[in-house]
C-alpha cells in the first residue's frame, strides 16, 4: 500500500526549525522573516498567529488603498476612516486621519509597519498616536501580516492590539501598468487611479536590483442627497434632536443675555404666536415657523431641536458623507551585492494625501437690535428705551449666503531607510538608519469668517439674518473669508536599528537559535496655529489660545533577546525579552514565552503568554488645552429642572476642554492566546486561536455621555455658569446665579481603571478544490470576541461595550470575511463577503433603548488573463446595495448612522487592467 503523502502542515512543521545552518549548507529552502520574531526561518506555522493577505487577494478585492484593506480585516473594530473623519470636521482634530485599531484596543495600541520598520506618526495632536494609512504605499505591497498576538519583542512593546506589516515587492524588473476606474450606481465617491511599477537587474546574476512604484488616484466627494439611504432613515422624524437649532432664517434666542425670562414673558402676554397657532412657551422662536420655516432644509419640527416655537435645520439632508482626495504615493528600493555574504539597501517611501472636506455653511449667534428683527419691530420690545438690554435679541442663524465651509488637509509622509545585512562570522545580521517625517497643514478655503467682522454686520443690519442680503451685505462675507493654513504640524523619528541571530547549537528537535538587537529612536512633534486661530478670529474654528504653538521631543532606547529552542521534532519553545525606555515615561520589560506542539503531522498545537508596555504620546503628554465640541448629548440637570422639558430641550453641542496630563504613566498589558492547527488533508486547513488581553493604567479621556450619566461622581467636570467657583475664564464672563445651564465640561487626560478584551480567531482554507468546472478555493476569517469591558476609574465597575456602543463607538461580537476562488484557464472569479453583528444602540438619555441591525456585503470580482502580459479584471463591491443600519448615536456628527465601520458609497463597480512588460 502507498503511503500517504505528508501534509504542508507537516512538512512546515519539520523544515521551520532549518534557520542558519541550513542556508549554510545552500539549502534550496530559503528563509523568510515572519512579523513577531528576530528569527529567520523557513516559512510556515509559528507559535504565534499571523495572518497573511497576498497581492493576489488585494486584486481581487478591488481595494486601492491600506485603509480600505484594514476595514476588511475580522480582528478590526472601530477603525479611523475617511467617512468618520468627515465627522470631526471643525468638531475634533485629525481630520483626515485613516487608522488601524485592532481588537478595539485602540489605534494607539496598533503597531503598524513597512517592511518591518516603524513610520512617523500622523502629525496632528490628538487622542489617537498612530500611522496615517494614507502614508502606506498601498500599490507597492507585496503582502500584508498581520501577527494578532499582541506585544512584539522585536518590534515594540507598544503593540498591545497586535503588528501590521506591509510587506514590499523587494526584487522586481520589467514594468507594470495598472489602471483602474470605478463608480458608484447612484453618482459619488468615484474613483480612479494608476500604477506605473518598474524594475531593472538581476541580483542574482548581477548583483543589484532597483525597482519602483508610482502610484496615483482620485475619488470624488459623496453628498448626502445623493443617497437614497439618506433620505430613508428618516432622521427629521425618528432623530430630530440631533439635527441642528442654526438654521435659515435664523432661531431667535430670547433672554439668552439676560438673568430672567423678560422678553419671553412679555411675549407671552401679548399673545405672539410663532408658529401661528399657539403662544409661544418657550426660548426658541422663530416667526418663518407658522410657515413651515424654509423647507427642505430647514423644516418645522416640533420635536426637533428648534422646538415647537422654532425651526430645525436637517444638515444631514445635504451634507458630505465621503470627502474628495487625491492620493500619490513613490516607493522605491534598491539592493546592492556587496561581496562577502552582504548586501546594501535603500528604501525611500514619499506619500502625499489631500483631502477635501465640504461641510454645511457657518453658523453664529448674532446679537441685534430688536429695530432689526422684522417680526418684532411691532411688539412691545421695541419700546424699551435705547441701550436698554431688553432690545438686545439673539438670533442664531445658518451663513448660506457665506457659502459651504470648505478646507483641505494636505498630508505628506516621507521615509527614507538605510542599512545592509548578510552573514558576519556566523552571525545574520541587519542594521539601518530610518528616517521618516509626517506633515499635516489644514487649509480654510471658503465659509470660514472673521467674527468680529460678521458680528458687526448684524449688529448694524448689513447681514440679513432672515432673508437675503444686500449687495452691500454679499460684499461683507467676501471681504469677511479667511482663507490660508490654520494649522499644521510636524512629526519626525529618526532611529538607528539592528538585529542578529545565529543557530548556537543543536537539540533533539533542530539547532537552538539565538536572536539579539536594540533599537535607539528620536520622536519630534511641532504644532503651530495662525495669528488669526491664535487670537480666536475665525468664526467655525475653535482656537487653543495664544500660547498654543509646541514642540516637543523624546528619546527611546530599546533591546531586546530571543530564542528559539526546538527541544524535540515536535516540540519548540520560543522566548523573547525586550526592555524599553521613554524619556520622561520610564521603561519596562516586556517578556514573552511560547510553544508550538506538533503531535502529529496533521496537527499544530500552540501558545504564548506575554507582558506589554505603552508610554503616553507627546500629544497626551504635552498638548496644549484645545476647546473642542461634544456630540449632542442631553444633560439630565436641564430635563429633571422641569418635568416639561423634553429630550430635544435638553440636548446640545457642549463645549468640551481637552486637556493634556504632563503626569500620565504607561499603560501596562498581560496577553495570553492558544490555538489549534489542523491540516487533515493537503489544501485543508482549519485554525482556532483563543485571546485574551488585559490593559491597566488606561490612557484615557471620559467621554461626555459617561460624565453626563453620572454626575454624582463626575459632576466637578462640568461647568454650569452658576458655579462661581468652578468656572473658566470664558464662562465667568457670564456668571448667572440663576443660570443652571452647561457652559463647558472638562476631558481630562488621566490614567484610570482598566480594559479586558478576549475572544476567538477563526480560520478555514480550502484550497485547490479541482472540479470539472475549473479550480476552486475558500477562505474564512473570523473573530468572534468573548468579552470586551473597560472601567472609567480604578476601583469602578466594568462597562462592556461588546456588541454596544459605548462612549465613541462599539466592538461587534462577530466579524468575518469570506472569500470564494474560482479558476479556469485564463478565467477567474471571486464571491466574498464581510459580515458584522448587529448590536445595542447608543444609550441616550430619555430615548428608549434599540437594538442595530447587523452589516453584511457582498462582493464579486472577475479577471481574464487575455495575454500572458494583460490581465483584465472587473468588479462589483456590495453587490445588494446594502445600506447602513439605522443608529441613534450621538458620537459622530453625521447622524442616522455609524461612519466608522459603514460604507456609504453603496454599490460600487470599477474595471481595470494590468500590463505587464518582462
Amino acid at each position: 500500500m502507498k503511503a500517504p503523502r505528508p501534509t504542508r502542515l507537516a512538512v512546515a512543521a519539520t523544515t521551520l526549525l532549518a534557520l542558519t545552518a541550513a542556508v549554510q549548507a545552500q539549502t534550496s529552502l530559503e528563509r523568510v522573516e515572519v512579523t513577531g520574531t528576530a528569527i529567520k526561518r523557513i516559512e510556515g506555522e509559528t507559535a504565534l498567529p499571523v495572518q497573511v493577505i497576498t497581492r493576489d487577494e488585494i486584486d481581487k478585492a478591488g481595494v486601492t488603498t491600506a485603509a480600505e484593506l484594514i476595514a476588511r480585516l475580522s480582528a478590526g473594530a472601530n477603525n479611523l476612516t475617511d467617512g468618520g473623519s468627515v465627522a470631526f470636521g471643525g468638531f475634533r482634530d485629525q481630520m483626515g486621519f485613516n487608522a488601524a485599531n485592532l481588537r478595539g484596543l485602540g489605534v494607539s495600541s496598533t503597531l503598524v509597519l513597512l517592511n518591518g520598520r516603524r513610520m512617523a506618526n500622523f502629525a496632528s495632536p490628538g487622542d489617537s498616536a498612530g500611522v496615517d494609512l494614507n502614508s502606506i504605499p498601498a500599490a507597492a505591497i507585496q503582502r500584508v501580516e498581520i501577527l494578532l498576538d499582541g506585544a512584539s519583542s522585536l518590534y515594540g512593546s507598544d503593540a498591545i492590539g497586535g503588528v501590521i506589516n506591509f510587506i514590499t515587492r523587494k526584487d522586481f524588473a520589467g514594468v507594470d501598468i495598472n489602471v483602474l476606474a470605478g463608480n458608484t450606481s447612484e453618482g459619488g465617491a468615484n474613483k480612479r487611479s494608476a500604477t506605473l511599477a518598474g524594475g531593472f537587474g538581476n541580483y542574482a546574476s548581477q548583483g543589484f536590483n532597483v525597482m519602483a512604484v508610482l502610484d496615483v488616484q482620485k475619488t470624488s466627494s459623496l453628498n448626502a442627497s445623493r443617497r437614497k439611504f439618506i433620505k430613508e432613515l428618516d432622521i427629521p422624524g425618528r432623530l430630530p434632536d440631533l439635527l441642528s437649532s442654526a438654521g435659515f432664517p435664523g432661531n431667535i434666542l430670547l433672554d439668552q443675555n439676560l438673568p430672567g425670562s423678560e422678553q419671553r414673558d412679555l411675549l407671552i402676554d401679548e399673545g405672539f404666536k410663532a408658529n401661528g397657532k399657539d403662544v409661544i412657551s418657550e426660548y426658541t422662536i422663530n416667526p418663518a415657523a407658522a410657515t413651515g420655516c424654509n423647507a427642505p432644509a430647514t423644516l418645522y419640527l416640533p420635536e426637533g431641536i428648534g422646538g415647537v416655537d422654532g425651526c430645525t435645520f436637517d444638515y444631514m439632508r445635504d451634507i458630505e458623507l465621503y470627502p474628495k482626495s487625491k492620493k500619490t504615493s513613490l516607493f522605491s528600493r534598491g539592493v546592492f551585492n556587496l561581496g562577502s555574504g552582504h548586501q546594501l539597501f535603500v528604501e525611500a517611501s514619499l506619500a502625499k494625501a489631500n483631502t477635501y472636506y465640504t461641510g454645511t455653511p457657518n453658523r453664529v449667534d448674532a446679537e441685534m437690535d430688536v429695530s432689526l428683527v422684522p417680526a418684532l419691530k411691532s411688539t412691545g420690545l421695541n419700546a424699551f428705551p435705547a441701550g436698554d438690554e431688553r432690545r438686545i435679541m439673539v438670533v442664531r442663524t445658518r451663513l448660506q449666503e457665506a457659502g459651504l465651509r470648505t478646507s483641505e488637509l494636505a498630508a505628506t509622509a516621507n521615509r527614507f531607510v538605510l542599512g545592509t545585512n548578510g552573514l558576519l562570522a556566523g552571525w545574520d545580521y541587519e542594521w539601518a538608519l530610518n528616517h521618516s517625517t509626517s506633515k499635516v497643514s489644514d487649509r480654510d478655503y471658503q465659509g470660514y469668517l472673521n467674527e468680529d467682522m460678521i458680528m458687526d454686520g448684524f449688529a448694524a443690519g448689513t447681514l440679513n439674518a432672515f432673508g437675503p442680503s444686500s449687495a452691500a451685505g454679499l460684499a461683507l462675507y467676501e471681504k469677511a473669508q479667511i482663507r490660508g493654513e490654520v494649522r499644521r504640524a510636524t512629526g519626525t523619528m529618526d532611529s538607528l536599528d539592528f538585529r542578529a541571530s545565529k543557530a548556537i547549537t543543536p537539540l533533539a528537535g533542530g539547532d537552538l537559535s539565538f536572536a539579539f538587537g536594540g533599537e535607539l529612536r528620536r520622536e519630534k512633534q511641532n504644532y503651530h496655529q495662525s495669528d488669526a486661530l491664535k487670537q480666536d478670529l475665525i468664526l467655525g474654528e475653535s482656537s487653543q489660545g495664544p500660547d498654543t504653538d509646541f514642540g516637543k521631543s523624546r528619546k527611546v532606547s530599546a533591546a531586546f533577546a530571543e530564542i528559539s529552542a526546538p527541544i524535540t521534532k515536535q516540540l519548540e519553545l520560543q522566548a523573547a525579552l525586550r526592555y524599553e525606555h521613554y524619556q520622561v515615561s520610564g521603561g519596562a520589560a516586556s517578556p514573552k514565552l511560547g510553544l508550538k506542539y506538533v503531535p502529529s503531522p496533521e496537527l499544530l498545537l500552540r501558545a504564548s503568554v506575554g507582558k506589554g508596555f505603552r508610554a503616553p504620546s507627546m500629544s497626551d503628554l504635552y498638548r496644549p488645552l484645545t476647546q473642542g465640541s461634544s456630540a449632542t448629548v442631553v444633560d439630565p440637570v436641564c430635563l429633571a429642572d422641569d418635568p416639561d422639558n423634553t429630550v430635544t430641550d435638553c440636548s446640545d453641542l457642549w463645549t468640551t476642554l481637552n486637556y493634556s496630563n504632563a503626569k500620565l504613566k504607561p499603560e501596562k498589558s498581560r496577553q495570553f492566546s492558544a490555538g489549534v492547527v489542523f491540516e487533515p488533508k493537503r489544501g485543508v486547513t482549519l485554525n482556532a486561536d483563543y485571546w485574551h488581553i488585559e490593559k491597566s493604567n488606561l490612557i484615557s479621556t471620559l467621554g461626555v455621555d459617561v460624565i453626563l450619566s453620572d454626575l454624582g461622581k463626575y459632576g466637578s467636570l462640568v461647568h454650569r455658569y452658576w458655579d462661581t467657583a468652578n468656572l473658566p475664564a470664558d464662562c465667568a464672563e457670564d456668571y448667572d446665579p440663576d443660570d443652571f445651564d452647561i457652559c463647558a465640561i472638562d476631558l481630562i487626560k488621566e490614567n484610570r481603571g482598566k480594559q479586558k478584551i478576549s475572544g476567538v480567531d477563526f480560520g478555514v482554507a480550502l484550497l485547490g478544490l479541482k472540479t470539472g468546472f475549473g479550480e476552486f478555493g475558500l477562505r474564512l476569517n473570523g473573530t468572534l470576541t468573548l468579552r470586551s469591558k473597560q472601567q472609567t476609574g480604578n476601583g469602578d465597575p466594568f462597562v462592556s461595550n461588546l456588541g454596544r456602543f459605548v462612549n465613541d463607538g462599539v466592538v461587534q461580537r462577530w466579524r468575518h470575511t469570506v472569500n470564494l476562488d474560482w479558476e479556469r484557464g485564463p478565467f477567474s472569479a471571486t464571491v466574498s463577503n464581510s459580515y458584522l453583528s448587529g448590536y445595542d444602540d447608543q444609550h441616550i438619555i430619555g430615548k428608549p433603548d434599540r437594538k442595530v441591525a447587523s452589516y453584511s456585503l457582498w462582493n464579486l470580482s472577475a479577471a481574464w488573463e487575455a495575454t500572458k502580459s494583460l490581465t483584465l479584471r472587473a468588479g462589483v463591491q456590495n453587490v445588494l446595495n446594502e445600506t447602513p443600519p439605522f443608529s441613534q448615536q450621538a458620537w459622530f456628527f453625521l447622524s442616522g448612522y455609524d461612519p466608522s465601520y459603514t460604507d456609504p458609497r453603496g454599490r460600487y463597480g470599477y474595471v481595470s487592467a494590468k500590463y505587464t512588460f518582462r
